[in-house]
């Protein structure tokens, strides 16, 4: 990353950060579309199972490597200060507490998963498979954790593009795995869902192989020489990382896991209303690694101006960033508005389940205006290290407000849209109340740098 002095400087360096974010962004939801659509051609029983591990492990995934997202602006303030020397330092604790957790996550699914199976009132073909997809990809945690730390170096330098490159690989590893190992091809067993849990476990292998060997041997990676030394476990270190990266984990495991709330309240209505929710909320999910990756983007730029002190530019890049996302947005909104009828048929061609996906549609364009500001002023927030008051306002935002608004509309005349209505009630409020607590930290920050 430079330092940069126009705003079309700006937005130049904005986009070559950004764009290969967003390209990994929407491979990675590639990998769990590929996982989901090859599982149902196995059968319903193996897209079952699948959809119930995936269900209890998307949260605790995306929750927990949101712990090790901290790295991020660690790494790009310690280069905004030219304080490189400290840049090994940061990564290799950061792998220190990847380890831990996946120990603890490993440990916790060991004791935990059979009772949380348990519970749920499966059919007994359908319980196992989840077991067995989740077991299979539990080997596969601790290559995740650690990836997540070296992706987070890598993007912490500004150097995007290397990480999209490692993603880009991982998809047609992890398409190509499913292949042999669902359906029992060139001779490899037919593992159905199963398969579909193994060949996430040895793509996340893959990844992290392949992003070590590039740290440790090519520039400007080598140049940190993260793998040239033993460092020693620092408590020090590891309180910063966790002060940063538990209300980041958190933040982001609420919303999240409100999603799966919403899907399992939805079991009330018919399997048609179910069905277009899915559709619906799939597609919206799509739409939105648009302001996530904007979000991330931002982390890296406010964090390196942040860290140089350079609070004017730090602004800049937080303004740039929350008005493309809005532009981007609106072009959303306008593609939901006028082809919501093309989309629902990607996802079924049963008349009923079509209407419905298409009226859950145009809930989703006021999904798109509300994230579009929400997401950038987290990212912008994480640049500041300023993480604490964002997992106040999602807590609130969604299960305080958006939950209980949205179970009470539910039962009205408005039955499932209700939900749809709360939780876009909930993204409004959090993102007044972001952009509030942006504001705030910026003049809190312009104020100390005029003061000194």
């Amino acid at each position: 990353m430079n330092q940069t002095h126009t705003r079309m400087q700006k937005m130049r360096q904005l986009l070559l950060i950004l764009l290969p974010i967003l390209v990994t962004q929407v491979t990675m939801f590639a990998m769990t579309f590929f996982d989901t659509f090859m599982s149902g051609h196995a059968g319903s029983t193996d897209l079952a199972g699948v959809a119930i591990g995936a269900s209890i492990w998307v949260p605790v995934q995306t929750g927990l490597t949101g712990i090790l997202f901290a790295v991020t602006p660690m790494v790009a303030q310690l280069v905004g200060e030219r304080r490189q020397d400290r840049v090994a330092f940061t990564v290799i604790q950061g792998v220190y507490v990847a380890v831990i957790v996946a120990a603890a996550v490993a440990a916790a699914g060991f004791f935990a998963l059979d009772p949380i199976l348990d519970r749920m009132s499966l059919e007994s073909s359908v319980r196992e498979i989840a077991r067995g997809f989740l077991t299979a990809i539990s080997a596969g945690i601790l290559p995740l954790f650690v990836y997540t730390v070296l992706r987070c170096f890598m993007d912490g330098l500004g150097q995007t593009r290397m990480s999209m490159m490692i993603t880009l690989v991982s998809l047609p590893v992890n398409a190509g795995l499913n292949y042999l190992l669902i359906f029992g091809s060139l001779g490899f067993p037919r593992l159905g869902g199963v398969g579909a849990g193994v060949a996430s476990a040895i793509t996340y292998w893959v990844i992290c192989l392949i992003a070590a060997l590039f740290i440790a041997r090519y520039r400007p990676f080598a140049e940190y020489r993260v793998f040239g030394r033993l460092y020693g476990l620092s408590l020090r270190a590891f309180g910063e990382l966790l002060r940063i990266g538990v209300p980041i984990g958190f933040a982001i495991f609420f919303e999240t896991s409100i999603f799966a709330a919403v899907t399992l309240l939805m079991s009330e209505f018919q399997t048609v209303t179910i069905a277009a929710h899915q559709a619906a909320l799939n597609f919206a999910s799509f739409l939105y690694m648009i302001p996530l990756s904007i979000s991330m983007a931002l982390t890296i730029l406010v964090g390196f101006e942040a860290g140089a002190r350079r609070e004017a530019d730090a602004r800049q890049y937080s303004y740039l960033g929350i008005g493309s996302a809005l532009g981007m947005a609106v072009l959303c909104a306008v593609v939901l508005l006028l082809f919501r009828g093309p989309i629902a048929a990607i996802y079924t061609s049963e008349p009923e389940v079509l209407e419905l996906v298409e009226h859950f549609l145009l809930y989703a364009l006021f999904f798109q205006l509300s994230d579009a500001l929400a997401a950038p002023i987290q990212g912008a927030l994480r640049g500041y290290k300023d993480v604490n008051v964002t997992l106040v306002v999602a807590l609130v935002s969604y299960w305080v407000i958006g939950l209980p608004v949205g179970y009470w509309l539910a039962h009205t005349e408005l039955g499932a849209f209700g939900y749809w209505i709360g939780l876009i009630t909930g993204l409004a409020f959090g993102a007044a109340g972001l952009f509030t607590r942006l504001v705030y930290v910026q003049r809190s920050r312009a104020r100390e740098q005029a003061a000194s």
